[in-house]
């Protein structure tokens, strides 16, 4: 096996590297995950992940997971509401949809992050992950790599995978390609106990999704484990809007009267979102890595996730693309068609690149129907063609 007697580091235990980490320690691989949390429990933010067949889910097949995915994973929480800035209900799957279909390619069963990322702790082993370990940087050692830490002792490794998100700190040693700003930033907040701090919105929401459209503006939420509800205001600005617009994101009042002044259009209905969410809210500019981007493969460090290809959230393909390049690279390390390290990873970073590129050109063109003038009317043609071919299958 090519990994025999080869020492792997993988920076980053989010979905992708600890698939990775699972899938390669069932191979007998010798492995460590740093990760710069302070422990197993440290809150993970974020939407829920939906799933796909052939993605994320044929990744846990691969590991062995799927029946503990099975017995977390959240129930009717892929129903779906679109509405207008009225919040009036143009379509809703809530009758039609089925909680449990595993066998239809069409399924994608939601889940919380942190109910994810247990799963995927709990099946590696205990040492695995080395917790509190926030990456600074690393220099070439024999043939691999010594990795720098900002809390603990320096480590050296054969192979380096980076799996660190897309502000990675590794890719800068494969390629100097930089990611692209897709014009849309999405400001996120989050509700607890939300069954009680925003119950409007709450039944509103009846435990799924809910993709309003208005005015070149969306509002996108959706139902998180514990009662919790996230959602995001999304919407086409400049690029620096989220340090330049002087807004206090601590400020719920202040956040509030700058939700109703850029969307006037909007029903006050969806002012207890702003009234109830936690603080702070967090602005997020949407990035997406170019389509044709190349690097020379190396022997001895490559990437997966976003680190990889950051792209914008508006197709759901990011965890997806980040398990499926874990599910990909493992096969790829641990082939016996390679004669080398090298070969292995330039046919893993060939492929993936190609894969990612496509996905990536779907999620920037849904990103502008989703802004577009007739976005409502976009979505709404979309969602139906879905429905039917759900029916179909």
């Amino acid at each position: 096996m090519l990994l025999k007697d080869k020492s792997i580091a993988i920076v980053g235990g989010g979905p992708g590297g600890l698939t990775l980490a699972k899938l390669l320690e069932l191979k007998g691989a010798n492995l460590k995950v740093y990760e710069r949390d302070l422990d197993k429990n440290a809150r993970v933010q974020g939407s829920p992940l939906d799933l796909h067949d052939e993605s994320g889910l044929a990744a846990l097949r691969k590991a062995n997971l799927l029946d503990a995915f099975k017995a977390n994973f959240m129930p009717g929480a892929d129903k779906k509401l679109i509405m207008n800035e009225q919040a009036e209900v143009f379509f809703s799957d809530h009758d039609k949809k089925i909680e449990e279909d595993f066998e239809n390619p069409h399924f994608r069963p939601e889940i919380d992050r942190g109910a994810l990322r247990k799963i995927l702790l709990e099946s590696l082993q205990p040492t695995t992950v080395v917790w509190n370990s926030h990456f600074i940087s690393m220099e070439k050692q024999n043939e691999g790599w010594l990795l720098h830490f900002k809390n603990s002792p320096s480590v050296y490794a054969d192979l380096v995978i980076a799996s660190d998100g897309a502000n990675s700190k590794i890719r800068p040693y494969i390629t100097d390609i930089k990611p692209f700003y897709s014009g849309i930033t999405m400001l996120e907040g989050n509700m607890y106990d939300a069954k009680k701090t925003a119950p409007n919105i709450y039944r509103l929401l009846n435990g799924g999704k809910i993709m309003a459209f208005g005015n070149k503006k969306d509002i996108l939420m959706g139902q998180k484990a514990d009662g919790e509800i996230g959602f995001y205001a999304s919407f086409k600005t400049e690029e620096n809007w989220a340090t330049n617009n002087g807004l206090n994101y601590n400020d719920r009042t202040e956040m509030l009267n700058w939700f109703r002044t850029s969307y006037p259009e909007w029903s006050h209905i969806w002012d207890e979102l702003f009234e109830s969410a936690s603080v702070p809210f967090i602005p997020r500019p949407i990035y997406c890595m170019p389509l044709d981007q190349h690097w020379e493969a190396l022997p001895n460090l490559t990437m997966l996730g976003d680190a990889a290809h950051v792209m914008p959230p508006f197709a759901g393909e990011g965890v997806n693309m980040a398990m499926l390049d874990a599910l990909e690279l493992s096969e790829c390390l641990t082939s016996e068609k390679y004669t080398n390290l090298l070969e292995a990873i330039f046919t893993y970073e060939t492929k993936m690149r190609k894969r990612a590129s496509v996905i990536a050109k779907d999620s920037l063109d849904n990103g502008e129907r989703m802004h577009a003038e007739n976005a409502l009317e976009e979505m709404l043609s979309l969602f139906s063609s879905h429905s039917t071919q759900d029916k179909a299958s």
